[in-house]
C-alpha cells in the first residue's frame, strides 16, 4: 500500500478570518495586528503582501511598506472557533489526524482510495468541504512522506493543491532549495551555504558522518530528508503541543512589580487555555525579549502537571526573580509545555488547597465568561486590566 501524507494549510488564515467576517475589507492592504505601535504584524493578508509586509514584521515597519494599510486587532477566540470547524472536516475524510498548529494539519491518506477515489480527488473534496464549512480556502500538499507534504502545499498558495508523486522524489529534491526544508533555520543555513551546499541535492556530495559533525544530530537527518527519507508517522491527538501568553509593552521597563503583575495576567489566560483543552502542564517557560530586541527563554519543571493559574503564575514568578535584567525588558511572556495527566502534589506552603485553588479558578471562568473579564479581577491585575 502506498503511504500518502497531506498537509493542510490554511491562506492568510488571521487575516482571512477577518475578511470573512467583515466583507468591507475585501480586497484591501490588511494586517492583523495589536493597536500599538510596538506590536507585530500576526498575520498579512495577499493584497498588502504585495508591498512587502510579512507576519512578525513590526507595525512601524508595515506601516511604511504600505500607508494604506488597514491594520486590525487579533481575535484569538475565533480563530480558535474556525480552527475547530477545519479539524472537524479532516476527521470526517481520516482518523489519523494531528493538528500542527492553529491552522495547519497533517493527515494520513494511506489506503483511503478505496473511499475517496485517487488521493488527487480526495484533496480537492477536502478542500471544498473545508470552503463550505468556513468560507475559507486551504492549500494542501500530498506526498509519500509529511515533510515533503509541508513543503508541496506551499507551492501553489492561495487555495492550492500539489501533489508530489512517489517516482518525482528524487528529481524534486535535486533542485530543491535547501532552505525549503522544514528544520533548515538561519545558522543550518549559513553552515551550509559556507559548504557550497545550496539544494537537497548538494547535500548528498557527503554522507551521514560529515554532517553529524558539523550539525550535531540533525545533520544525518538532514542527510536522510535529502533523500526523501521521513519515517515520522502522523500522531493524532498531537492538535496542541503548548499554550502560552506574551506582551510587548508601550514602553521598556525594568519594574519587576510591573513585569510581575503581567506574568499574573498571563498565566490566568494559559492556565484558562490549558482547563478548556482538559490538560495539564509540566513545564513553565518565560521568555523576556529586552530593548536591543535580545531574547532569552527559561524553563522550570513542575513536580505535579497543572492547570491551576496560581502554580503556572509562581513558577514563573521564580523564573524572573532568577533572572539578571542587563536592559530594559520589552516583552514578556509565559508558555506552559509538556501536557500530561499526573497527580496533584499537596504542599504544606500553599495557602489553599488544589483543590480549592481549581473551583475558585473555573468559578473565575465562568464569572467572566458570562460578564466578560473585567468581572473578576486577581488583586495584582487590577492596576494593569484598568489601563
Amino acid at each position: 500500500m502506498q503511504t500518502w501524507i497531506m498537509h493542510l494549510d490554511m491562506d492568510a488564515f488571521f487575516a482571512s478570518v477577518e475578511i470573512l467576517d467583515n466583507p468591507a475589507l475585501a480586497g484591501l492592504p490588511v494586517a492583523v495586528a495589536g493597536r500599538s505601535d510596538r506590536s507585530v504584524v500576526a498575520a498579512a493578508s495577499y493584497a498588502i503582501r504585495k508591498f512587502g509586509v510579512r507576519s512578525a514584521m513590526s507595525v512601524v515597519q508595515a506601516r511604511k511598506l504600505c500607508p494604506q494599510a488597514v491594520f486590525v486587532p487579533p481575535r484569538f477566540h475565533r480563530y480558535s472557533e474556525i480552527s475547530r470547524q477545519v479539524m472537524a472536516v479532516l476527521e470526517r475524510f481520516s482518523p489519523l489526524v494531528e493538528q500542527a498548529s492553529i491552522d495547519e494539519a497533517y493527515l494520513d491518506a494511506s489506503g483511503l482510495e478505496h473511499l475517496f477515489g485517487p488521493v488527487r480527488d480526495m484533496a480537492r473534496a477536502l478542500k471544498d468541504e473545508v470552503r463550505a464549512a468556513t468560507g475559507l480556502t486551504c492549500s494542501v500538499g500530498l506526498a509519500p512522506v509529511r515533510f515533503l507534504a509541508k513543503i508541496a502545499s506551499d507551492l501553489n498558495k492561495p487555495d492550492g493543491l500539489t501533489v508530489i508523486e512517489p517516482d518525482q522524489v528524487r528529481d524534486f529534491l535535486r533542485d530543491l532549495p535547501v532552505g525549503k526544508i522544514p528544520g533548515v533555520g538561519g545558522k543550518t543555513l549559513e553552515t551550509l551555504r559556507s559548504l557550497g551546499v545550496k539544494t537537497a541535492g548538494d547535500l548528498l556530495r557527503f554522507g551521514p558522518e560529515f554532517w553529524e559533525a558539523r550539525l550535531g544530530s540533525w545533520g544525518p537527518v538532514l542527510w536522510e530528508r535529502a533523500q526523501g527519507i521521513d519515517p515520522r508517522p502522523v500522531e493524532p491527538g498531537g492538535e496542541a503541543k503548548s499554550s502560552g501568553a506574551e506582551n510587548t509593552f508601550e514602553e521598556d521597563t525594568l519594574d519587576r512589580d510591573f513585569l510581575r503583575r503581567w506574568l499574573l495576567v498571563q498565566s490566568e489566560r494559559v492556565a484558562a487555555d490549558l482547563r478548556q483543552m482538559g490538560v495539564k502542564a509540566r513545564t513553565v517557560t518565560v521568555k523576556i525579549k529586552f530593548a536591543d530586541f535580545r531574547q532569552i527563554t527559561r524553563s522550570r519543571t513542575l513536580a505535579a502537571a497543572t492547570d491551576q493559574t496560581l502554580a503556572v503564575y509562581r513558577a514563573a514568578r521564580a523564573i524572573l526573580a532568577a533572572e539578571d535584567l542587563p536592559l530594559r525588558v520589552r516583552l514578556i511572556g509565559v508558555t506552559a509545555s509538556h501536557f500530561g495527566q499526573g497527580p496533584t502534589q499537596l504542599s504544606l506552603l500553599d495557602p489553599e488547597p488544589p483543590r480549592k485553588q481549581s473551583k475558585l479558578d473555573r468559578a473565575v471562568g465562568q464569572v467572566r465568561q458570562k460578564f466578560g473579564k473585567q468581572a473578576v479581577l486577581r488583586g495584582d491585575v487590577i492596576d494593569l486590566e484598568s489601563k
